[in-house]
């Protein structure tokens, strides 16, 4: 994570907003207008805070914004970070690989049964990990095996 990440004043409405309902912690906030979303990157540790005793925190605050919310935690080291950007989905193993053209590539072999949930309905959540993987860890491709 070297580089600043600047945020607008919508996406620090949003992080003020989250952290007064839930109480967690918020380190980033992106608005994805495309896909009706708000991500919100939470401190390590502050998910289960965040989404509250049977969603019931996180169920507030979409009501409130009219928004699907999708919580990543937040971690150190690029492989924990897109584990967890992937999470439900079961992985087997991720590799990080600097190609000949200097582009940082991650591939991540992914349980056969959990290729459906890292994917995401019409690629979503792939999008968005390598989104994310682009954002933090200057990583140019995201590769699902």
């Amino acid at each position: 994570m070297t580089q600043k990440i600047r945020l607008t004043s919508d996406e620090m409405r949003y992080i003020a907003l989250f952290e007064n309902i839930t109480g967690a912690v918020a380190n980033d906030c992106i608005i994805d207008d495309k896909r009706d979303r708000i991500i919100i990157i939470v401190k390590p540790g502050d998910t289960g805070l965040a989404i509250g005793k049977r969603g019931s925190r996180i169920k507030i605050l979409k009501r409130m914004i009219k928004k699907n919310i999708e919580l990543i935690e937040n971690a150190d080291n690029p492989i924990d970070f897109i584990k967890n950007s992937f999470a439900p989905a079961r992985i087997k193993e991720i590799r990080i690989t600097t190609r000949l053209n200097n582009k940082k590539v991650a591939v991540v072999n992914v349980e056969d049964r959990d290729r459906g949930i890292a994917i995401g309905k019409n690629g979503r959540t792939a999008e968005r990990t390598r989104f994310l993987a682009k954002r933090y860890f200057q990583i140019d491709n995201v590769i699902i095996v």
